[in-house]
């Protein structure tokens, strides 16, 4: 009874680390989503004078 009872503990376990992993990809998922917004908002921003900070850091 006790070895049955440990076996579905366990089980029960790698169940919830499966559904835990598709949890942490979809949030990195919504994080990358995040810096890919942030960047084109500031592409947009600074238009034209990207070049020019470019220029002056990589001369």
């Amino acid at each position: 009874m006790k070895k049955m009872a440990i076996k579905l503990v366990t089980a029960a376990q790698s169940r919830q680390r499966l559904d835990d992993e598709g949890a942490v990809s979809a949030e990195y998922g919504v994080l990358l989503a995040g810096v890919v917004a942030v960047v084109a908002v500031a592409a947009v921003a600074l238009g034209g004078r990207i070049s020019d900070i470019f220029d002056a850091v990589l001369p």
